[in-house]
C-alpha cells in the first residue's frame, strides 16, 4: 500500500481548487491508497471514506493568514515522516521542502484589486507571506504541476522554472452532475429562481471579496445595456465576498435592480446554470476557470477573457466568446449584444462542445497527476 500526504486548504466540493483537489484525494482511496489529507477543511463524506486519514489544522479567528503557517508546519511534518516509496503533493506555497506542488493560483502573476483601505492592509500583509511561501515551493519542487498552459507560462516567466520540471494536466468534470440540461430540469430551475416567463438569463459565478472574477466590468456593461428598453436579459451572480451587498445597493441606485439580482454563494451551481442562457467571465486573472467548464459541459455558451486557462480548451465555433484582457466594459457589451442576437446558434454550438469536455472526468485528471508524481 503505498501513503499520500496531501496538502491544501480544503478538500471540498464548493470552489474551482477545492473541487479537484476532493477529486484527486477520492481517486487515490478508492485506490487502495493511504491517503493522509492535512487540511482546514475536509467534506465530512470524504473524510469518513475508506482510506482517508483526516489531518485538520485550525485557522485561528477564520483568518487564512493565521491558518496558513499552521497548514505548512504540519503538512511538512507528515511529508518528512513517509517512506521512500511513499508520495506527498502539496499545494502552493505548502510544499516548500522539496515536495512535488500542484498550482491552482499563481499569487507572482496577479496582484488582487481591492475595493476598501481595510482590505487593502490585509491584502499587502498576506501577499508577501503567499509570495514567499510560493517562490521557495516552487524552487525547490521536482515537478510543478499547473492546471493550464497559461499557469505553466506563468511559471516559467515569473520563478524560471525549466519546462522540464512542469506538467501540464487539465481539470475534469463530473458528468453526472453538469451534464446536458433537459426541459424539465431547465423549467424546474427557473421556476425554483422565480424567473419571469420570456426573459433570457444571464449568470455570473465568482467571489466578490475583490475585483479579479471581473463583476465590476460586468456591472457597468449591465448598465449600458439596460438603457436598451429591448434588453430582454436579467442577470444573476452566484457569490459571496466583502462586496456583494454593496452591489446589491449599487444595482438599486443605478436602477437596474430589476434586472440584476446577486444569489450569494450557492452550493447547487449546477442547477443555477440549469436556468442559464449564456454564462458571464470576465475575469482579470484566471489561471483556469472551472465555472466556465461546467456551464460548457451543461450546454451553456461562456462569455470569457483571454487571460483564463480555461480558453485554451475553447474549440474554434466557440472562439468568438472570448473577449480581450484585461477586460473592458465597451467589449464585454458588444460580445453580449452579439450572443443575444444568435442566442439559439451560440447554445447549439455550446451542446455541440460540452461532449469533449465531459469526456474527460476528474478521474482521468487524478489518474494524470498520481503518474506524474509517482515518475518524479
Amino acid at each position: 500500500m503505498t501513503r499520500w500526504v496531501l496538502a491544501s486548504g480544503d478538500f471540498t466540493t464548493l470552489g474551482g481548487m477545492d473541487r479537484a483537489n476532493h477529486a484527486l484525494a477520492s481517486y487515490l482511496a478508492r485506490r487502495g491508497n493511504a491517503v493522509r489529507l492535512v487540511a482546514h477543511r475536509i467534506d465530512p463524506a470524504l473524510a469518513g471514506a475508506p482510506g482517508i486519514e483526516p489531518r485538520l489544522v485550525p485557522r485561528p479567528f477564520g483568518a487564512h493568514l493565521a491558518g496558513a503557517p499552521l497548514l505548512a508546519r504540519a503538512a511538512a511534518r507528515e511529508a518528512r515522516a513517509l517512506g521512500r516509496a511513499d508520495h506527498a503533493l502539496m499545494n502552493g506555497g505548502n510544499g516548500a521542502i522539496g515536495t512535488p506542488t500542484w498550482i491552482h493560483y499563481l499569487h507572482a502573476a496577479y496582484e488582487p484589486e481591492l475595493a476598501s483601505v481595510r482590505a487593502g492592509v490585509s491584502s499587502l500583509a498576506s501577499r508577501g507571506y503567499y509570495l514567499a511561501r510560493e517562490r521557495k515551493a516552487i524552487g525547490a519542487a521536482p515537478i510543478v504541476i499547473c492546471n493550464s498552459e497559461r499557469t505553466a507560462r506563468d511559471v516559467e516567466t515569473f520563478y524560471d522554472v525549466p519546462r522540464s520540471r512542469l506538467r501540464v494536466v487539465y481539470y475534469g468534470c463530473d458528468p453526472r452532475v453538469f451534464g446536458s440540461v433537459t426541459p424539465a430540469e431547465r423549467g424546474a430551475a427557473r421556476t425554483s429562481l422565480e424567473l419571469g416567463e420570456g426573459r433570457f438569463v444571464a449568470v455570473f459565478v465568482g467571489a466578490l471579496g475583490d475585483r479579479r472574477k471581473g463583476f465590476d466590468v460586468l456591472f457597468d456593461a449591465w448598465r449600458t445595456l439596460s438603457r436598451d428598453a429591448d434588453w430582454d436579459v436579467d442577470l444573476l451572480a452566484v457569490g459571496a465576498g466583502a462586496e456583494a451587498t454593496a452591489w446589491t445597493a449599487r444595482a438599486k441606485d443605478a436602477g437596474i435592480d430589476r434586472s440584476v439580482r446577486l444569489l450569494g454563494f450557492r452550493a447547487d451551481v449546477q442547477s443555477v446554470l440549469a436556468a442559464a442562457d449564456v454564462l458571464v467571465h470576465p475575469a482579470r486573472y484566471e489561471a483556469y476557470g472551472l465555472g466556465v467548464h461546467e456551464a460548457l459541459c451543461r450546454g451553456i455558451p461562456a462569455i470569457v477573457t483571454a487571460a483564463a486557462g480555461v480558453t485554451e480548451r475553447y474549440p474554434k465555433p466557440l472562439g468568438s466568446l472570448i473577449i480581450p484582457s484585461p477586460p473592458q466594459p465597451v467589449a464585454l457589451v458588444s460580445a453580449l449584444r452579439a450572443w443575444r442576437a444568435q442566442a439559439a446558434e451560440w447554445q447549439l454550438r455550446a451542446e455541440q462542445a460540452a461532449g469533449a469536455l465531459r469526456a474527460r472526468t476528474w478521474d482521468d485528471m487524478a489518474g494524470e497527476i498520481a503518474a506524474a508524481v509517482d515518475a518524479a
